[in-house]
Formats: structure tokens, sequence, C-alpha cells
């Protein structure tokens, strides 16, 4: 690939295979991305009722609920700008899967529940089925900012990566028609309510055809963040300024398909 002339420079993106830096404890307060004091956000969380006896079913439903809202809510597309303010992608209407995972957490953090992102640096050849006429303009390596929540208040309580939002990586795998193709209309915020997404090699997928260990494309495991800011200023996006500059017209608009 030539695309390694557009990503940032002087940024250390040197991590570990065994899970991170599982430390960062997270929060709930707002961030220049995740700006959920914007009436837009609050507006979402408005149209979430759950009702359930146990405080860790009733944040999972409203998570569960929240990314239905989103899906139906803000279009998939191919937007480069990951720093773009949760407020801006629901004005506009349309966002990537990072741009909707921030939402997702924008509402988390909203309704009280603590989210962190785990940061993967991501083969860029697993985007190779979205792109098979510009696979040269392909980054070679993706910046993939990937939540987790934190079910209860408790210091030492679990948390749930968003992988997990709709049930364990196991029964996810079980479904006729599991596993991810990256192609095709179904983006992998879609897909993680219906299929494992798994970044760390513990299940596959029983049925022949699409997998649900996505580990291979895993090329570094940079760690936990307090936040998808934290990360970025740490780590840089996937393509550097001007490469986004030049992108996010045509891409930002671009339908993911």
């Amino acid at each position: 690939m030539t695309s390694s002339l557009l990503t940032p420079r002087g940024r250390s993106r040197v991590g570990t295979t065994g899970g991170g830096d599982v430390a960062a404890t997270g929060s709930t307060a707002p961030t220049r991305i995740l700006d959920w004091r914007d009436p837009l956000v609050l507006s979402l969380l408005d149209g979430i009722e759950v009702t359930a006896d146990s405080e860790t079913v009733r944040r999972i439903e409203t998570l569960r609920h929240a990314h239905r809202l989103i899906t139906a809510a803000v279009r998939p597309v191919y937007s480069v700008q990951d720093e773009r303010p949760v407020s801006e992608v629901l004005r506009r209407g349309r966002g990537s899967c990072s741009q909707r995972l921030a939402v997702l957490e924008a509402v988390a953090r909203a309704a009280g529940v603590a989210t962190r992102v785990r940061g993967l640096l991501v083969d860029g050849t697993f985007w190779y089925p979205r792109f098979p006429r510009l696979r040269r303009i392909v980054p070679d390596r993706v910046l993939l900012a990937w939540p987790e929540f934190r079910l209860d208040h408790a210091p030492s309580a679990s948390w749930l990566a968003v992988s997990e939002l709709f049930g364990s990586l196991g029964e996810l795998s079980e479904g006729a028609d599991a596993g991810f193709t990256n192609s095709g209309s179904e983006t992998l915020f879609e897909a993680l309510s219906r299929t494992a997404i798994d970044w760390d090699g513990a299940t596959l997928c029983p049925t022949s055809g699409a997998g649900c260990d996505l580990s291979a494309y895993v090329v570094a495991d940079l760690g936990r963040f307090d936040s998808r800011d934290e990360l970025f200023a740490r780590h840089g996006q996937t393509l550097c300024p001007v490469a986004r500059v030049l992108a996010e017209p045509v891409m930002g608009r671009h339908r993911a398909a």
C-alpha cells in the first residue's frame, strides 16, 4: 500500500498483544468529542425507557436501546474525522463507525454509565472488501477506538466491551448467519448487534463463511484510555490532517456499502 504517506508522523504506536493497560478508570464526564450535555444527545437519552430491577440489566438495556436509535438516526458513511464532536455527528445525521460508537459512548455517559476505550491498530487489509478498486488509498493501519462500559459504580466493577453488548462472544457466534465480512451495507456498528466481533481470538463462528475471530487483523493493542479524546491526543487519528481535509468532503458523504 502507498497510503503510509497519509498517516501521522512522529507518533509512537507501539502496543501490546495482551489486552493493554486495564488501569484506565473511565469517566462519565463530557469531553470535546463526547459532548453529551448537548440537547441532541440528551434528546436521544430521553427517548429511552427501560424498566428493570437490576441496575446492571437496566444499564445494558439502555445501551442496547441507544444502539438501535443511533442505527436509525445516523446514516453510515466513510467519514475520516474521528475527533468530530458527537453533537455535530447527530446534527449532520451521518457518521462513520467510529463516530457512531462515540455517540453510543456519549449517551452512556449522559445516563451515568462510565466509559473508556481500547485502542486497536487494525491492518488496512481488513477494509479491502469495502474498497476493491481503491486499495492503494486504504491506510496501512487504522486506529480503532473500541468502547467499554462500566456496569456499576463499584471501583472493582466489571467492564463490558461493546463487542458483548448484545450477548457473550460465544452466544453471538452461534447465529446461523454469524460472522462479519466487512462488505455490503452492514458495518461494524450494525454487526455487533448480531454476531461476535472478536479482536482477541477467543471464539470462532461454527458456520462456514465469514468468521468471528478478527484477531489476525490486530497489529497492536495500544491499551485502555479514559476517553477517545485521550487516545487520539496520544496516538493521532488514522490519517494526517492534510489527508483528512482532502478526503472528508467526499468520504464524509459516501454511504457505507
